[in-house]
């Protein structure tokens, strides 16, 4: 599993990070300006969640 941002699209509603706080990590700005990652399997449900909660689809979940 990687985690792709169109950092583009990223609008600062934050709810990537309040949904998955150990893993998305926001600006000082409250913008995911995160690169292409993959997490640890422990986090991967929790990454899931995040990336599903972002009301600008901001988050692709790349299968591997």
């Amino acid at each position: 599993m990687k985690i792709v941002v169109d950092k583009s699209r990223c609008q600062g509603h934050a709810t990537c990070a309040l949904a998955a706080p150990d893993v998305f990590v926001l600006n000082d700005e409250g913008y995911n300006e995160m690169d292409p990652f993959t997490p640890p399997p422990e986090l991967e449900a929790q990454a899931r969640k995040g990336a599903l909660s972002c009301p600008e689809n901001a988050i692709t979940i790349v299968e591997e």
